[in-house]
């Protein structure tokens, strides 16, 4: 005899179910793409055991690091500790040289020698000009009374105004005053041009052998063959005069059909070389 218990008996196996098949649906035609459209792209599901994990710093650079720190601040400590207990050293007083001033009494005279020279003429320009004799006319539209001119001025009475005018600019022009007239067919031109107090030497004369004064650091000449006036078959015969004193240059031209008569440019310059002395 045994003590397990009796298995059941197998029941009698029950007829299977019948299951109806699913139903058949028509076809139906895939829906259209819109234009334009990107193909979807399926989502991956997304694990969480996939998510990248931040690497891990190592240990001995963390380590080092607040071994680093401690010590800074440390040594930091330390280092005011011992600085505190040292006693303060005093600064050394600030010395500043006095004023010192010559015993003896300047003198007005030696000290005004002392100075700079004023410049040999800083006055009206237009007052130093001589003027135009009687009976005499205007030259078309140059000033036939002492007057003041431009640089533009003066550079247009030259048959090259643009290289005048650059000339004159580089040379340290300053200003200039000027007369013009005409008597009996001739025309005359008289000029000073003065250069910045720098600039002294660009007030040259011409150095002609042919003096009209004994005391002039200049000269004159006339010229025995004529020339043509800018953009002109006219002719004319030429005379000039120059001489420089201090910055101011002197000039006195003339223009006539025939050649210049010498004495009438020597006494020009010479009545001219006078009012600037």
């Amino acid at each position: 005899m045994t003590t397990d218990p009796a298995e059941p008996a197998p029941a009698a196996s029950a007829p299977a179910a019948t299951v109806p098949p699913p139903p058949v649906m028509p076809p139906q035609a895939p829906p259209a793409a819109p234009e334009h459209s990107e193909p979807a792209v399926p989502a991956e599901p997304f694990a969480a055991e996939d998510a990248p994990r931040a690497p891990r710093r190592p240990r001995p650079v963390l380590l080092g690091t607040f071994a680093l720190v401690l010590g800074v601040l440390a040594g930091g400590g330390v280092g005011y500790a011992v600085q505190a207990q040292r006693p303060p050293t005093p600064l050394p007083p600030l010395q500043v040289a006095r004023p010192s001033y010559p015993a003896d009494t300047v003198d007005p005279a030696a000290l005004a020698a002392e100075q700079p020279k004023p410049l040999a003429i800083d006055g009206d320009l237009t007052k130093l000009l001589i003027t135009a004799p009687e009976g005499s006319t205007p030259w078309a539209d140059f000033p036939d009374k002492p007057s003041w001119i431009s640089i533009g001025e003066l550079a247009e009475e030259n048959g090259r105004a643009a290289e005048a005018f650059k000339s004159l600019a580089s040379r340290g022009f300053r200003r200039a005053a000027e007369v013009n007239w005409k008597k009996d067919g001739v025309f005359y031109r008289v000029k000073l041009v003065q250069y910045a107090a720098d600039h002294a030497d660009e007030a040259k004369s011409g150095y002609w052998p042919l003096t009209f004064a004994e005391d002039a650091n200049g000269g004159y000449k006339v010229d025995i063959m004529p020339t043509h006036w800018a953009e002109s078959t006219e002719q004319y015969y030429y005379g000039e005069a120059n001489a420089k004193r201090g910055t101011v240059q002197m000039t006195i031209e003339v223009f006539d059909t025939k050649p210049v008569n010498p004495d009438t440019l020597k006494d020009l310059a010479k009545r001219q070389w006078e009012r600037l002395t």
